[in-house]
C-alpha cells in the first residue's frame, strides 16, 4: 500500500514563496521502491478540473512544468526520505487551489505522465493567495 501525505500548504500573500511536501510511504516489499515512481504535483481550484501542475521522472532526470507555473515552481525529490518537493515562488492569486501530489510505477526511467492516471495520490493541501 503506497500512501502519499502532502504538507506545507497556506495561506499567503501574492509574490510569496511556499514549499510543498509529499512522503511517499510503502509498507512492503510489494509496493516498490521510491525510485519506482514517477512523481507529479496537480491542482484543482474550486469549479475547476484538476490540472497537471509537474512532474519528475522516477530518477529526477527529467521535469516537466505546466506553462502556467513554468519559471516560478521547481519539484525535486529526495531519495534518502522519500520525499517531493514543490517550490513555490512569486505566488498570484490564481495559484489558489488544492495541490496534490501523485505516484506512478512506471517501468519507464525518463517519462513524466502528465495526465491524471497516476496510480496513487495524497489528500491533498490548500493553497490560498491574497492579492
Amino acid at each position: 500500500q503506497v500512501q502519499l501525505v502532502e504538507s506545507g500548504g497556506g495561506l499567503v500573500q501574492a509574490r510569496a514563496s511556499l514549499r510543498l511536501s509529499c512522503a511517499n510511504s510503502r509498507r512492503t516489499v510489494s509496493d516498490g521502491a521510491f525510485s519506482d515512481f514517477a512523481m507529479g504535483w496537480f491542482r484543482q481550484a474550486s469549479g475547476k478540473e484538476r490540472e497537471f501542475i509537474a512532474g519528475i521522472s522516477r530518477y529526477g532526470g527529467t521535469t516537466m512544468y505546466a506553462d502556467s507555473v513554468k519559471g516560478r515552481f521547481t519539484i525535486s525529490r529526495d531519495y534518502n526520505n522519500a520525499m517531493v518537493y514543490l517550490q513555490m515562488n512569486n505566488l498570484k492569486p490564481e495559484d489558489t487551489a488544492v495541490y496534490y501530489c501523485a505516484a506512478e510505477r512506471t517501468q519507464s526511467t525518463e517519462a513524466v505522465p502528465t495526465t491524471n492516471s497516476y496510480d496513487f495520490w495524497g489528500q491533498g493541501t490548500q493553497v490560498t493567495v491574497s492579492s
